[in-house]
């Protein structure tokens, strides 16, 4: 058990979540189900590529906000897309690779290769790297390679 876990706050949509999540992320696992009171599950233990989370539904008092979100660096716009794809389906596109699922958590798609180009040692590719960046999406990586080359 890792020190730190994460609980997710849902409205009797804990196992779904997990079975979504699970259904994304490589290396993830659905754990206990632990019953409520009224015999649905109240909690559902999940891991998502070794990281553990606590579904709990805990009815509809509290909803997710911006103020937490979910980084996943990605090696390749291949696993940018796929990610997106797939955590946008039935969610919401944001801006600058920020998205929110069909649960409302939101997440950040990011390409690997980001911070280098936004702080490399051209400070004005660097400044037409964020100015792309601010125009998108979903981040696409070669769109921003080129606005830092200057093409």
């Amino acid at each position: 058990m890792q020190k730190i876990s994460t609980c997710l706050w849902f409205d009797g949509q804990a196992e779904e979540a997990a079975a979504f999540y699970t259904g994304i992320f490589p290396d993830s696992s659905i754990g206990t189900t632990m019953p409520g009171p009224d015999g649905k599950a109240m909690t559902v233990e999940f891991s998502l590529e070794g990281r553990e989370f606590l579904g709990l539904n805990g009815g509809p008092m509290f909803n997710f906000t911006e103020a937490v979100s979910f980084i996943i660096n990605c090696d390749s716009q291949d696993e940018v897309d796929r990610y997106w794809d797939a955590l946008t389906a039935g969610g919401e596109e944001s801006q600058c690779g920020w998205l929110k699922d069909k649960f409302g958590v939101s997440w950040q798609v990011v390409p690997t290769a980001l911070p280098g180009l936004l702080s490399g040692p051209d400070p004005e590719g660097s400044q037409r790297a964020m100015e792309a960046m601010l125009m998108m999406q979903k981040l696409d990586l070669d769109v921003l390679q080129k606005a830092y080359d200057g093409n």
